[in-house]
């Protein structure tokens, strides 16, 4: 306990491992060091010992508990079955009715999830937590109006729940009552709560209402906290240009553009041009080519326009144009590159001959 205490869980591993070997049916070793093993992140150890523990205790609660979190993330339904012994030898414990609430929702199954959790609301009414889970399964399955009675009843309770807070806000906006998004929505942004969804629908809820400014200042606030995507960028943007503001929409709308382009997609494009090229369909690999060198200015792609243009297409005039825009840009650095830079200035540079 000492260990536990001071959270030396390797510590404890040490002092039990010999005791397991002495005695490895010892039920309460095991249960110590199946916890110790859990809190060392080391889950299949961990779950070795509550399975050992089971077979010597069939009805240990712990065991059974922690196995049910062991195994949540798996695709088998073991911790759907730990969690119906749990309510079966507990039927009074509102806490397993919601686990397995929360297992069945984590299985895309909103209909057993919201058998549960009706279960785990009707035994505990005002526990949040069952308040918060039984209200995401309303929301999700657009019973808005179950679902706002128990967010607000929730709200009375703790009003800075946060949880509650952001299933107000996704309420309201998606049944487009977007005054009654303004109030969660500003709690949130006061509890500086990180969550993108919740203050992108309190900024549009602000631009449906037409205060483009408070939805600028939200958009704002999301770049402090350090929400930089590209849709935050955007819809201040649009919000700029409803205030008549362009050349600040322009600006914002650059910076959404450079977010909205990832540097992968340069391979993609490549990757199709290279397809492309492979498949003989010349004119479709250049339009590729050319897209990557629009989007990321690499001047090799110019080149590998003007050389299909030359070489496949038969197109002179637009392998020289493609060329000349190359020798304008290159930077050759491996041999490879040198050699094409050379035969470009030679055979196509300003005074080579037509």
């Amino acid at each position: 306990m000492d260990y536990f205490q001071s959270q030396n869980f390797d510590d404890a591993i040490s002092y039990l491992s010999p005791l397991l070997k002495a005695d490895s049916n010892n039920i309460s070793a095991l249960g110590y060091a199946g916890y110790a093993y859990y809190m060392s992140d080391d889950s299949r150890n961990s779950a070795a010992c509550f399975r050992h523990l089971l077979t010597l205790d069939s009805n240990n609660v712990n065991a059974l508990h922690y196995l049910v979190l062991l195994t949540s993330n798996d695709d088998s339904y073991d911790a759907l079955r730990y969690g119906r012994r749990l309510v079966n030898l507990q039927p009074e414990r509102a806490g397993w009715w919601r686990t397995m609430g929360e297992l069945w929702h984590r299985k895309n199954k909103p209909d057993s999830a919201l058998f549960w959790f009706d279960s785990a609301y009707a035994m505990a009414p005002m526990d949040l937590r069952t308040m918060n889970d039984l209200a995401e399964v309303l929301v999700e399955q657009k019973t808005y109006d179950r679902a706002d009675s128990i967010i607000a009843l929730g709200l009375i309770k703790d009003s800075l729940n946060i949880g509650l807070l952001r299933l107000q806000v996704k309420s309201a906006y998606q049944t487009k009552n977007y005054n009654a998004v303004l109030k969660p929505g500003q709690r949130l942004l006061g509890l500086e709560d990180p969550n993108i969804a919740s203050l992108t629908s309190l900024a549009l809820a602000y631009y449906n209402l037409k205060s483009y400014g408070e939805s600028i200042r939200v958009c704002e606030a999301m770049q402090a906290l350090g929400l930089q995507s590209e849709a935050i960028y955007y819809y201040e943007s649009r919000a700029y240009a409803r205030s008549k503001d362009y050349v600040k929409s322009n600006e914002l709308l650059r910076l959404a553009l450079a977010k909205a382009i990832n540097k992968t997609a340069e391979w993609y494009y490549d990757d199709l041009g290279n397809n492309c090229e492979s498949l003989k369909d010349y004119k479709k690999a250049v339009a590729n080519y050319d897209t990557a060198y629009y989007l990321f200015k690499d001047p090799l792609t110019l080149y590998t326009c003007g050389r299909i243009c030359e070489t496949e297409l038969h197109n002179q005039s637009l392998a020289r144009a493609y060329y000349r825009r190359y020798l304008a840009l290159a930077n050759p650095v491996s041999a490879e590159e040198k050699q094409a830079y050379r035969y470009v200035k030679q055979r196509w540079g300003a005074h080579a001959s037509k």
